[in-house]
């Protein structure tokens, strides 16, 4: 989808708000790794990437529902990649909150977890 697709009205209002939350998910987990030394920090920046997917998804409800997106195609598209993100970032928060380990110094030799590394 591009801001082309909505009304001009639309594309400084929600089409905005699209584009900020959307670009919010990513930034959140940047940040987030960017802190995973401390387990709770790259949890916390996890949870508010996941907060803005679910942002991100009641705007384009909104732009579909009000009659601003038409192409339901699209729409649904959207819709179906947010969703499976969000599903995979609840994965992730999990998996963080389970086994987290900030660092590889207790790691005797990394490349060996990575099979693809291994000589």
């Amino acid at each position: 989808m591009t801001l082309r697709d909505l009304p001009k009205f639309e594309m400084f209002e929600e089409g905005s708000q699209i584009r900020r939350s959307a670009k919010s998910i990513s930034a959140n987990i940047v940040e987030g790794y960017g802190r995973r030394r401390y387990k709770q920090e790259f949890i916390r920046f996890l949870v508010f990437a996941h907060a803005s997917c679910g942002e991100t998804i009641e705007h384009l409800e909104m732009v579909f529902e009000t009659g601003s997106l038409t192409n339901e195609l699209v729409y649904r598209d959207l819709s179906a990649q947010l969703d499976l993100l969000g599903r995979k970032l609840n994965v992730f928060i999990e998996t963080v909150g389970r086994s987290h380990r900030p660092g590889r110094d207790n790691i005797s030799n990394p490349a060996s977890r990575i099979p693809h590394l291994v000589p």
